[in-house]
């Protein structure tokens, strides 16, 4: 089986920065695509950021120019560097991975990190 652990949610102010990780472990065989999700309250999911293969980036136009999606591929790790915060960011947050491991496809979803920013 295949774990994600997410970290790196908290409370900051309008205009600062937070860098959510997310940490892939178990049986992962290979990763190709990582996403970050999030959903606010009353709201469905939406993608925020993916990166594919290590290096197909793709941003939603919220959060374009102020977040940055990066992996590690030796620590099967990705992570969001949000930086100049909004208050409307604030939601719960969540890492996707797809790939493969040992008893085949993966595809699993992290437990969410809480980001709350205040004006």
């Amino acid at each position: 089986q295949v774990q994600l652990e997410e970290s790196g949610g908290g409370l900051v102010q309008a205009g600062e920065s937070l860098r959510l990780s997310c940490v892939a472990s178990g049986s992962v065989v290979s990763i190709n695509k990582w996403a970050w999700w999030r959903q606010a309250p009353g709201k469905e999911r939406d993608v925020i950021a993916s990166i594919t293969n290590g290096a197909a980036k793709n941003y939603a136009d919220s959060v374009n120019d102020r977040f940055t999606i990066s992996t590690d591929n030796d620590k099967n790790a990705v992570y969001l560097q949000m930086n100049n915060l909004k208050p409307e960011d604030t939601t719960v947050y969540y890492c996707v991975t797809r790939g493969y491991c040992d008893s085949g496809n993966l595809a699993k979803w992290g437990q969410g990190t809480q980001v709350t920013v205040s004006a």
